[in-house]
């Protein structure tokens, strides 16, 4: 029996990840400056990168950001009902992790470790911890 192995292609990786990151910035309503800040590219290059056509490459920094902003929304929606899932990134909010500043805008001002630390805090509140 021989193994065939798959061959990973990043362009692919790339693409699929850009698709989902440009959904869940159309669901929160995010600007542009805030989407490309968030994903850590340049407000041109994240206009570019939204296009099906996209031919760039992105850095594991920005694919480990799209990564956890689609743990992110997946916990929103199965934690909040519709219309607090949709907003709940740009609320202000006034829980420790907050001290009344809009998610976003910290996960933005704090990078990705700030980014990992919401999915975190999301994954504990929805696994009951």
């Amino acid at each position: 029996m021989r193994a065939v192995a798959k061959i990973h292609d990043p362009s692919q990786t790339n693409a699929v990840a850009l698709k989902a990151y440009a959904r869940i910035a159309e669901a929160w309503a995010l600007s542009i400056k805030e989407a490309a800040a968030l994903a850590d590219m340049s407000e041109s290059t994240w206009k570019r990168a939204k296009r099906a056509a996209f031919a760039g490459e992105l850095t594991k920094d920005q694919l480990l950001r799209l990564s956890a902003v689609i743990g992110i929304y997946k916990s929103l929606e199965l934690y909040f009902s519709s219309p607090l899932a949709q907003h709940w990134m740009t609320r202000p909010n006034t829980g420790p992790l907050f001290n009344g500043a809009r998610p976003v805008d910290m996960a933005i001002e704090g990078g990705l470790p700030m980014i990992l630390s919401l999915r975190s805090y999301l994954d504990a509140l929805r696994g009951g911890a």
